[in-house]
């Protein structure tokens, strides 16, 4: 039986603007970023799509982002959270790595996670919720780190990565037979 995960990225947040690496640390959403949330509601809600259940990571600004969209009841998950940077941590982004081959292992050096590991933890989260036999139609929202690497266990995410993983943007995967396959990336102009 096919089934369908929209997993999407939070609205803007104020680090976001700043320029700040943001994972495991949290900073609230901007007046944008809560326009954002809207519209994506406004999508789903034009285009009659409801969801069985919805996942959150445990950072606030996926919280708020999910909260704005429905006012279903939502699970937070620690499995589908931003990877996390380490010392870096809340510092410039022009300290991040520069290509996601380097950033494979770069944030180790500073006590951060790898991105294979980010890849795998997400994957063996969204797989688990997918084989739960009442989810047919799941929203998740999660990060751009996050959503990257879960896209790269399942495609080359070169061309998706060329046109930016945008806040709010939504990831429609179908799942089928223990498999994720990218449908479609809808990405809203603000």
């Amino acid at each position: 039986m096919k089934k369908t995960l929209y997993l999407m990225r939070h609205g803007q947040t104020m680090f976001n603007v700043q320029k700040k690496i943001q994972g495991w640390c949290d900073s609230p959403l901007t007046e944008l970023g809560i326009h954002q949330a809207q519209v994506a509601g406004e999508y789903f809600k034009n285009n009659h799509i409801t969801f069985d259940h919805a996942y959150s990571s445990t950072s606030e600004r996926c919280c708020d982002t999910l909260e704005l969209i429905t006012n279903m009841p939502y699970t937070r998950i620690k499995g589908i959270k931003e990877m996390f940077y380490g010392e870096l941590e809340g510092e410039s982004e022009r300290l991040n790595c520069a290509t996601p081959k380097e950033c494979e292992t770069y944030y180790l050096q500073f006590g951060g996670e790898s991105s294979n590991t980010v890849r795998d933890r997400m994957l063996k989260t969204l797989t688990d919720i997918m084989e739960k036999d009442d989810h047919e139609s799941v929203l998740a929202v999660s990060h751009s780190g996050a959503c990257f690497n879960f896209l790269r266990a399942i495609q080359d995410p070169t061309e998706e990565l060329k046109k930016g993983i945008t806040n709010c943007c939504i990831f429609i995967y179908d799942y089928e037979d223990n498999h994720f396959s990218l449908r479609e990336v809808i990405r809203h102009q603000f």
